[in-house]
Formats: C-alpha cells, sequence, structure tokens
C-alpha cells in the first residue's frame, strides 16, 4: 500500500501540538457551528496526523460528524489510524466509501486492517470493493485472523532476501523497489523454501561491504511468531527480548509478514490500559461517550459491589447488641475495614502487574505470598500502635484500643494474603485476575475487618 500522509514528510508550514489549545478548539468548534468546510481545513491540515486525532477526541460525537461532513478530505488514512476507535467509529459513518477505499490504500496492511475492522459490513463491502485486489486480499486474510491476534496486528509489507545473495545485491534490490514498506527495521534472509533464517538490522546491512554474503552478516531470528499467537503474548516477547521487529510465519514456517515496535507499543498501552480499568469495573469511556453508555457500562460492576456491601452489612448486623451498648464501635469499625481495604488493593495491583508481566510464576508463588503476608502484618502492627494510641486519647479506654489494635493486625494480614490469592486462584481457574479481583478482595476485607473487630470487642467488653 502507498505512502502514508501527514507522517514523516510534513509540509513546511505544518506544527505540532504538545498539548491541545482551548483556543484552538473553541475556534474549531465554532467554525463547526458555522458550517464552515474551508475554515476548518484551514485549521487541520497543517497539523501532523497524531494532532488531528487529539482535536477531534476533544469534540461531542455532533461535532465530530459535522468535521466529517464538511472536510471529509481532513481524514486521510493516516488520521484514521490515528484517531481512537469510538471517533473512528462517529467519523467513518458519514464518509464516502469512495474517500475511505482512497484513504485506507494509503496505509501499511495492518493499519489499513484496524480501519477496516470498524466498519459495518455493508460498507466494508462497498470499500473493499474499490480498492486494489492486493490490497483486498492482503485486509481480507488480515481479518481472518482473531481479533487481538498477531495475524490481525502484522504488517504483510516486509523486506526479504534469499541466504546466498550479497549486501550489494540486497541494497540494489531495495533502492529499485518501489513497494517498500514505509517503515522497516530488519532485512529477513529467506531459504529457497521462503522460511525465514535469519535478520539483519538495517544499520548492520548499510555499514558492511557490498561483497559481504548476506548468510555471513545475519543472525537467526530471535523468535518466530506465529499468526494464532495472542497480542499480549507478543508484547511480552517484545519486552523480554528487545525487539524492534519479528516476523510472522504460517503453518509451514514461510514468513508471511512483520511485526513492528510501534503497534507493539499501542499493545502494550492498550493492556495496560484494560488491566487498570478492569480494577476499578469499568470499560472505557470515550471523551464523545453519552451518559446512556457509560452508564451501561458501570452499572453492572456497581450491582455486584452492592451485594457484596450488604453481605458486609449482614456481619454487622450480627453485633447489634454490642454496637447498641458500645457506642465507639460504630464509630470504629470502618476504619478497620477501610484501612484493610487499602492494604488489599495495594496487594492486589502489585499481583495483578506481576502476572502481566509474567513475574509472578509457580516458582516463586510462595515466596511473593509469603511476602505479602508479613508485608500485611507488619503493616497491620505499625497501624495498629497507632490507631491503640488514638483510641486511648479519644475514648479513655484501654481495652477497646487493645480490640481495635489487634483487628487491625488480623485485618491487614488477610488483606495483604486475599490481595495475592485471589488473583492466582483466577488465573488457576482461567479467568482474567483484573476483572473480578477487587471486588472478592474487597469483601474478604471488609468482612474479615467488621467481623474480627465487633467479634472481638463483643468477647472483650461485654
Amino acid at each position: 500500500m502507498g505512502e502514508a500522509a501527514f507522517e514523516d514528510d510534513l509540509p513546511v508550514d505544518s506544527h505540532a501540538l504538545a498539548d491541545v489549545d482551548p483556543e484552538f478548539v473553541g475556534n474549531l468548534r465554532q467554525a463547526i457551528a458555522d458550517r464552515d468546510g474551508d475554515a476548518i481545513r484551514r485549521m487541520l491540515a497543517p497539523l501532523h496526523a497524531a494532532d488531528i486525532a487529539d482535536v477531534l477526541e476533544q469534540l461531542t460525537a455532533g461535532q465530530q460528524e459535522g468535521v466529517a461532513t464538511l472536510a471529509p478530505d481532513v481524514f486521510t488514512g493516516e488520521v484514521l489510524a490515528e484517531i481512537e476507535p469510538d471517533t473512528r467509529e462517529v467519523v467513518m459513518a458519514y464518509l464516502d466509501p469512495s474517500h475511505l477505499a482512497a484513504a485506507i490504500q494509503e496505509l501499511d496492511s495492518d493499519d489499513a486492517t484496524e480501519v477496516v475492522e470498524e466498519l459495518d459490513p455493508e460498507t466494508r463491502a462497498a470499500v473493499l470493493a474499490e480498492i486494489s485486489e492486493i490490497d483486498r486480499q492482503a485486509v481480507e486474510q488480515s481479518l481472518a485472523f482473531e481479533d487481538e491476534t498477531a495475524g490481525r496486528l502484522m504488517q504483510r509489507e516486509f523486506v526479504a532476501a534469499p541466504e546466498f545473495w550479497s549486501v550489494g545485491h540486497a541494497l540494489d534490490h531495495m533502492r529499485a523497489s518501489d513497494d517498500l514498506p514505509d517503515k522497516f527495521h530488519d532485512l529477513f534472509v529467506i531459504d529457497t523454501g521462503f522460511r525465514p533464517v535469519g535478520e539483519i538490522p538495517v544499520c548492520r546491512l548499510l555499514s558492511a561491504r557490498r561483497d559481504v554474503a548476506l548468510s555471513d552478516l545475519m543472525e537467526p531470528p530471535r523468535i518466530l511468531v506465529d499468526p494464532e499467537t495472542d497480542q499480549e503474548e507478543v508484547a511480552y516477547l517484545f519486552q523480554k527480548y528487545h525487539l524492534v521487529s519479528a516476523p510472522v510465519v504460517d503453518s509451514a514456517g514461510r514468513l508471511t509478514g512483520m511485526l513492528t515496535l510501534d503497534d507493539i507499543v499501542h499493545v502494550i498501552q492498550d493492556e495496560n490500559k484494560e488491566d487498570m480499568l478492569a480494577l476499578a469495573g469499568v470499560n472505557e469511556a470515550g471523551l464523545a461517550d453519552t451518559v446512556v453508555r457509560s452508564v451501561r457500562s458501570r452499572a453492572p460492576w456497581l450491582l455486584v459491589n452492592l451485594a457484596t456491601a450488604v453481605l458486609a452489612s449482614g456481619v454487622i448486623a450480627l453485633f447489634e447488641g454490642a454496637i447498641s451498648q458500645v457506642v465507639a464501635l460504630a464509630v470504629l469499625m470502618p476504619i478497620v475495614a477501610s484501612m484493610g481495604g487499602n492494604a488489599g488493593t495495594q496487594s492486589l495491583a502489585v499481583a495483578v502487574r506481576s502476572i502481566a508481566e509474567r513475574d509472578l510464576t509457580a516458582a516463586n508463588a510462595m515466596r511473593v505470598i509469603w511476602r505479602e503476608l508479613a508485608t500485611g502484618a507488619v503493616n497491620g502492627l505499625i497501624f495498629a500502635v497507632v490507631m491503640g494510641a488514638v483510641t486511648i486519647l479519644w475514648f479513655q479506654d484501654v481495652a477497646l484500643a487493645s480490640v481495635i489494635a489487634i483487628a487491625m493486625v488480623l485485618n491487614l494480614a488477610c488483606a495483604g494474603l486475599s490481595g495475592i490469592l485471589v488473583p492466582l486462584g483466577l488465573v488457576r481457574a482461567g479467568a482474567d485476575p483484573a476483572v473480578a479481583s477487587s471486588v472478592f478482595v474487597t469483601t474478604v476485607t471488609d468482612v474479615v475487618g467488621f467481623l474480627a473487630f465487633l467479634g472481638l470487642a463483643t468477647l472483650v467488653l461485654l
């Protein structure tokens, strides 16, 4: 596919936005309200595609629609590839299939696939009918793979040369070619069966003598990626082996594409963002999301939290008599539960991140479990002393201070333990630890906190 606009060769008068300027966005909104397509073009055309994407994402869905209808030529292939999926979904609904087809052909196959997959089936068919046969086959073959796999992510444009070529042959071939990828970092060396047997960084290729054989210059591929491999696994391999690109091979070992670092950076960011949001029990909310859409994504988890809160309240109800006799218990018991919840969240965050980065394994699980238990217990001792002193000063009751001190140690130790055991248990069960762990950990710390504090108070004070 062709050269991408707004990528590296910016116009002389182009400029970059370090941050989105509120005044600039305000002027753009005014141009949209005035239905002034020329003004919209003058404002956006000089910007880099990434900056155009940032500006568009500050607009409402209705304003994004206005830009698409008034100045559709702003949406080049590179701009469509840069904007977030929710924004892309809005604007592409108002762009002609012919415009989309022209924009898509500017992109490498991986970016083209990302754009095409957002289209509804009818528009997708119309767009694919207008692009070249080669480009259509590349997109359709990528779409045949499952979402979030290497096959969907890979770029089908790459540079390969047979192992019996010299450096001079490879350089002459690349200079004569009009079908090179927009960006590539490695030359893949292949055998007669088109199987990758080595790779050569471009910098090493350029610094070598022309008569040196590629077979003498190459290194064995550090990894060969199966197209069915999950993108999170690929991102892990890129991080582990410090890769900038990697070959993708089919079931017969033939080279079919490559993965590049820029795509993997997006995967790492997306996976981290997904884990962070999952820990909070929410889905990603774009700036253009409506209230209804946000409520639908968040209400189910709030319902689960309500159920766990009722369970914790049920524990409190068991000690209604004790609370009625010692009013100070009602004042102090939220402190025990809150400290436990925060300690559990700390342990959970560390555990989920370690699992995602493959640092927490069966080989070191017991050591990490013991560390989190000990950390929780030591923190419990520290804050037991603090809360014991506060309670004595507040209520002049040594027995009550002893109760909250012991409850604090028990709950923080339990919080540290549950923060590591819950995600490990979910992994063992085949579930995503980032999605459900927080609910279970919070429930454990609330129940244990109330039960320990109120139970001990009943035994000691009554």
